[in-house]
């Protein structure tokens, strides 16, 4: 933790569409960019990034909608603010900001990022670190919120035809309610960019 962050962004991230929810709550430094966020959120939720993502947001000084993200050349008519340059302090100006965090636009995964708190650093702590959560994260590529309440009726019927091949493609085993905060692992955001190149 560097002497200039004096702040932190505690933020509930919900997975939308989900019974019961999905969620986690993170806490990470005031200097995050929304690409240090990404990574966070990716870290805490369980997902590998190998997909395409996006924030939407509220910009406080327009009253619009922005999209903030990863620029694409095939895109290109559609305006979206280099996610490494937009830092989260000047989005998320107070409690209950929200934004909307969508990965695998394949499978359309969206989550809730709610800012709960900003809270001061505390001496010694490591951040980001994630403090409470709840359920497993869906397996990545399993069809979205529709495929995932799918694949969870096969592999709660040990007779249903595709169970033997769907747990076969999970490994061997999922337990969808299994989650435990200390288990996550988080990565440096340089880090992970510098291997996307």
């Amino acid at each position: 933790m560097t002497a200039k962050t004096t702040n932190i962004y505690q933020f509930k991230i919900t997975l939308k569409e989900i019974k019961p929810k999905i969620w986690r709550r993170i806490q990470v430094p005031e200097k995050y960019s929304f690409w240090d966020l990404h990574v966070a959120i990716q870290n805490a939720m369980g997902w590998e990034n190998y997909h395409l993502h996006r924030f939407e947001i509220i910009d406080p000084k327009t009253g619009f909608k922005v999209e903030i993200g990863m620029p694409d050349e095939e895109f290109d008519d559609i305006p979206i603010v280099p996610e490494e340059k937009a830092k989260i302090a000047k989005y998320f100006l107070s409690t209950k900001d929200k934004a909307i965090y969508e990965y695998d636009f394949g499978d359309g995964w969206k989550h809730e990022v709610m800012l709960e708190k900003i809270l001061p650093v505390v001496v010694d702590d490591q951040y980001p670190k994630c403090i409470a959560g709840e359920r497993a994260c869906p397996p990545e590529d399993c069809g979205g919120v529709w495929g995932y309440e799918s694949l969870l009726e096969i592999i709660a019927d040990r007779e249903h035809e595709e169970y033997t091949d769907r747990m076969e493609w999970l490994g061997g085993e999922f337990d969808p309610e299994a989650f435990d905060p200390e288990s996550v692992e988080f990565e440096d955001p340089k880090e992970c960019k510098a291997n996307m190149m």
